[in-house]
């Protein structure tokens, strides 16, 4: 099969022709139809977790999210059957080992894999897994947010589109943190204002904006100290909230604040409830540009990848 791949950490990404895969025991062979691109998916390639001790196989095939058809079953395969249209997030040891930017994989019954519901096309489901997926577990995580103030820095991605999205729809009065071209479209997914770095200070902005503080600040984007910053946003009683590991947590609890180094928890059923919202209207999906096989290598060395606000989907066969 053909795939996008490196030969080692930090190599160039490369198209390599590679063993077809083969459905065990207990394991579905999927034919890939469209790969979500995510930026998690160049810092596997450059060797980044494996500082964290996470193993990989060489070649390493690059890409986590999928959508696809089940083409083959093995002994014991339960949850799925030859032909079931399926999507999901493949974060699995060895990394490499079941990559999506590929024609095929084959990967545990197990693992984070859903059904692609009826009216729903298979690459708008790619999109979704880790982006969409995140969010939700985020938005889970906090629970209804009536009449609350969240801010939500890095909104213009594929995580903060979503989770802006879900939060308005809680009752929180969403305030981003994205820039300025963005601006109309988070307002469209419910934002109430959106501040923009390069025109102004973030923390003077929202900290006159909201003279009582914020309830909630869920950050995407920053390190350590932009978010100690922003964290000072927050009353007492309230949340800060840091996907890159930056919130001090004991030093947030000794002014009241609950501290929350977000980790994912990716599961078939949170992909399920992502992938029911948007196929009911109630969630929107990204805007996708679709991109061949072929284009991916020379594609992940551009800075701008993603930068406009749309979900680069690579489709396979195409």
């Amino acid at each position: 099969m053909r795939a996008v791949a490196v030969a080692n950490y930090s190599a160039q990404p490369t198209i390599m022709e590679l063993p077809d895969p083969r459905a065990g025991h207990g394991e579905v062979l999927v034919g890939i139809r469209a790969a979500g691109v995510n930026p998690i998916d160049l810092s596997i390639a450059n060797g980044e977790w494996a500082a964290r001790g996470a193993d990989a196989r060489f070649p390493l095939i690059m890409g986590i999210d999928m959508a696809g058809v089940v083409e083959a079953a093995g002994e014991h395969v339960t949850r799925f059957a030859p032909g079931d249209a399926v999507f999901g997030q493949l974060f699995l040891p060895p990394l490499g080992s079941t990559g999506t930017y590929a024609e095929q994989v084959a990967v545990p019954e197990e693992a984070n894999l859903a059904r692609v519901p009826p009216g729903m096309d298979l690459e708008t489901a790619a999109a979704l897994p880790t982006a969409g997926g995140t969010a939700l577990n985020i938005a889970d995580g906090l629970g209804p947010l009536p009449g609350e103030t969240v801010l939500v820095v890095g909104a213009a991605g594929g995580v903060g589109s979503f989770l802006t999205q879900l939060l308005a729809a809680s009752g929180a009065r969403v305030l981003t943190v994205a820039r300025a071209d963005a601006a109309d479209r988070l307002r469209a997914y419910g934002a109430a204002e959106n501040f923009d770095r390069a025109a102004v200070s973030v923390p003077d902005a929202v900290g006159a904006a909201c003279p009582d503080g914020i309830g909630v600040l869920v950050d995407l984007a920053s390190e350590a100290p932009a978010f100690a910053e922003l964290a000072t946003l927050v009353r007492v009683g309230g949340t800060a909230l840091s996907t890159r590991y930056a919130a001090d947590v004991d030093d947030l609890a000794e002014y009241g604040i609950s501290g929350i180094n977000f980790r994912v928890n990716m599961t078939p059923d949170l992909l399920a409830r992502l992938a029911d919202a948007v196929v009911t209207g109630q969630v929107a999906g990204p805007p996708i540009r679709t991109v061949r096989l072929d284009d991916v290598p020379s594609l992940l060395g551009r800075p701008s990848v993603g930068a406009a606000g749309d979900k680069i989907v690579v489709l396979p066969g195409g």
